[in-house]
């Protein structure tokens, strides 16, 4: 039997999807070991080996592809752990990391301080060239200023270091002799060229993102190599690839060249998931959220297509790669409930973690959870929790909750729980918000594909604050992240700054390099044993009206570029403009511009498929376990509740809310409002009671 293993490192717990050649899948949850993330991984890799009762080597032997999302960039950022950075940047212009765009993030608070750069200053070394905005040259380089900050460099300590010149994007010439002196004089340096790495126009994007690509290199290149020797020691001999922040994956190899296209790389997957869960329903839209035990994410999907934004950034540090748009806030099953100074109840950002964990995990954690609000209203087992492997400790939980918040609010214990179950909900919703309402998108019209761990036992509530009528719970809704990493193809982005005027566009050069980008595709999808054929381009436009800053991405076909039509370009990009800023200036005949020439290139891989299951009838009762009382949030009451296996229910299955479905990995809980039918696919359809019909209809199951 051949295997394909999904990992998705998260801040609580590492998931697994094994996938069987048969079509068949297994759900894998090992707690996450942050200290070295590759410890984890292999502990649930050996966790998969016992079940199947064989050896770990003999298990590995038959893995063919493993795909890894990885949060050790993203955790080497957030907690300023990356490596001893220095840069090489042009003589005047040290300081714009401090700069960056010259606006003040918060406009009206004058304490707002700046956030502190990677590289400080005594490391940012100065060096006398200079290229006009054509790329003519005004100074040459002078090379003794690279020589002298080598020698800073190496008595500094320095891990690696960045290269960022004013106007490189236009010619690379200055930056590849700095280059060149830097190689020779550190051949095992970690280095990033902002002409190689992102030849783009907007001087602090780049910086910051060549910046936090040498940052970060260091520490993903050994992460990287370490995990490649553990499974070649185990005797893996199939492929790895790792995911990224575009929601593609790449080789490790080249991974450890583009660190900074893994940050936030786990929940990119996310979207790709969605996808494919809802594409199976009919549905072109949908929104996905995410909710583990550190973080909830949120993202949109607009015909098959998941939101991208080249405008990232990551705690406040500004990352100008392609990435898709999902907000992220520190909302998971393991935030911790506290009142703050003005007597008002807040749930997270901070996050008991999988160590010491919520306070009913009883593993030395003494603060409120999430997890345990959850568990004192009675929607999680204390006796199956994690399929029983985690049992929970009532007692202690409901200790936590009375000393941090109930006593400090004066309410009695189940108040305090529900107000912090409402918390949290209220604030995912506003996560929700931020990624449709807020991007001109109704929340109303789109399904909302539920996942995570914690996800599906809130997932009802944040509807019902939303107005949005339909979820999706997939049946691996635990583990989505590690799912659509098994979904995801080879994605490449490249860039090339053309700034001209719509109507004086040299079609010969804006084809070119096209052209330039498509070989350089090729050769990095080759390298990844993608064969010709299975390899799409999808080609894009920056633009905006001349003397406007914001630029809008239009995507064109290849056909459409050829020909040069001015007038087909500039219809595209009206609507667009008009949809994201609710204006267009089409009728004032104001000139556009084009600023970026984007290729994404892709090397389609082999997906797992779904399986279908015959149709078992409405009555859900061979699934019943038993009941027991559950907190009901709008009657502000406990009431009993029937309790479903959710691994017995079958294809047309259907639960009236209140009710409450067990899965090993997770628990969905049915509120009032909202009833379930299970798709031929094991996913749930969660929806408000008056669309039966119409869910009914999609679902090609008759009345």
């Amino acid at each position: 039997m051949k295997y394909r293993i999904g990992i998705d490192v998260g801040g609580t717990f590492t998931d697994f999807l094994l996938t069987s050649e048969d079509g068949t899948s297994e759900i894998y949850k090992v707690l996450s070991t942050p200290d070295d993330p590759s410890v984890g991984l292999m502990k649930g890799l050996e966790e998969m080996a016992k079940i199947k009762r064989i050896s770990l080597r003999e298990f590995i032997q038959d893995v063919e592809t493993i795909v890894h999302g990885t949060t050790v960039t993203t955790n080497a950022v957030l907690t300023r752990k990356g490596a001893k950075t220095g840069l090489l940047t042009t003589k005047g212009l040290r300081d714009a990391l401090e700069m960056r765009r010259g606006i003040r993030e918060e406009q009206y608070n004058n304490r707002y301080l700046n956030v502190e750069p990677l590289v400080p200053r005594h490391l940012r070394y100065p060096v006398e060239e200079r290229l006009d905005y054509k790329g003519d040259v005004l100074n040459e380089i002078k090379e003794s200023d690279i020589f002298d900050s080598a020698a800073l460099f190496k008595e500094e300590g320095v891990e690696a270091i960045a290269i960022c010149f004013m106007n490189s994007f236009a010619r690379p010439d200055h930056e590849t002799i700095a280059a060149k002196i830097i190689k020779e004089k550190y051949p095992d340096i970690y280095l990033t060229v902002s002409s190689e790495f992102l030849p783009s126009i907007r001087f602090y994007d780049r910086i910051s993102t060549t910046v936090l690509n040498s940052y970060v290199g260091p520490i993903l290149k050994n992460y990287l190599t370490s995990l490649l020797q553990k499974l070649e020691d185990a005797g893996f001999k199939g492929v790895l690839l790792i995911m990224q922040s575009n929601g593609g994956v790449v080789s490790p190899e080249i991974a450890m060249d583009y660190a900074a296209a893994t940050l936030l790389s786990g929940p990119a997957a996310g979207p790709v998931a969605g996808i494919e869960y809802t594409s199976v329903q009919g549905y072109e839209d949908c929104l996905t959220i995410d909710m583990g035990g550190t973080s909830f994410d949120a993202a949109l999907i607009k015909d098959k297509t998941p939101l991208i934004t080249t405008e990232g950034e990551i705690d406040r540090l500004r990352l100008a790669l392609p990435m898709l748009g999902i907000v992220t806030i520190g909302a998971g099953g393991g935030s911790i409930g506290w009142v703050d100074e003005g007597g008002l109840l807040r749930m997270g950002p901070q996050s008991a973690g999988s160590k010491p964990g919520p306070a009913c995990y009883d593993l030395g954690g003494e603060l409120p959870t999430c997890t345990d609000a959850d568990l004192i209203l009675g929607y999680l087992d204390k006796d199956f929790f994690a399929g029983g492997k985690i049992p929970l400790n009532y007692e202690r939980a409901k200790k936590a909750i009375k000393e941090k918040v109930a006593n400090p609010l004066g309410m009695d214990l189940v108040e305090a729980a529900a107000g912090m179950y409402r918390v949290i909900n209220v604030n995912m919703a506003s996560g929700v918000r931020e990624v449709s309402i807020k991007r001109g998108h109704d929340p109303r019209e789109f399904p909302l594909v539920v996942a995570g761990g914690a996800g599906p036992v809130h997932a009802g509530m944040i509807a019902f604050e939303l107005e949005i009528p339909i979820m999706i719970i997939p049946k691996e809704s635990s583990i989505f992240c590690a799912a659509g990493m098994l979904m995801s193809d080879l994605k490449h982005n490249f860039v090339r700054t053309y700034s001209a005027r719509l109507d004086d566009l040299d079609l010969k050069k804006l084809l070119s390099l096209f052209t330039e980008m498509e070989e350089e595709a090729f050769k990095l999808l080759k390298s990844e044993h993608i064969p010709e054929d299975s390899i799409e381009h999808i080609y894009s436009l920056d633009m905006r009206y001349v003397k406007q800053y914001h630029e809008v991405n239009v995507e064109m076909a290849k056909e459409e570029l050829e020909k040069g039509d001015v007038g087909l370009i500039a219809s595209k990009f009206h609507p667009e403009h008009n949809r994201l800023y609710g204006y267009s200036l089409e009728e004032e005949g104001t000139p556009l511009e084009l600023i970026n020439l984007r290729l994404l290139s892709i090397g389609q891989t082999k997906k797992p498929q779904f399986r279908e299951e015959k149709y078992a009838q409405e009555d859900p009762s061979k699934a019943l376990k038993k009941k027991r009382q559950a907190y009901l949030p709008l009657k502000r009451t406990f009431e009993q509740v029937p309790v479903y296996d959710g691994h017995k229910l079958r294809h047309g299955n259907r639960v009236e809310g209140p009710a409450i479905i067990e899965q090993v990995n997770t628990t969905t809980f049915v509120t009032p409002e909202y009833s379930v039918l299970c798709d031929k696919y094991g996913s749930y359809t969660m929806y408000l009671k008056a669309k039966e019909i119409e869910v009914k209809e999609r679902l090609g199951i008759s009345s």
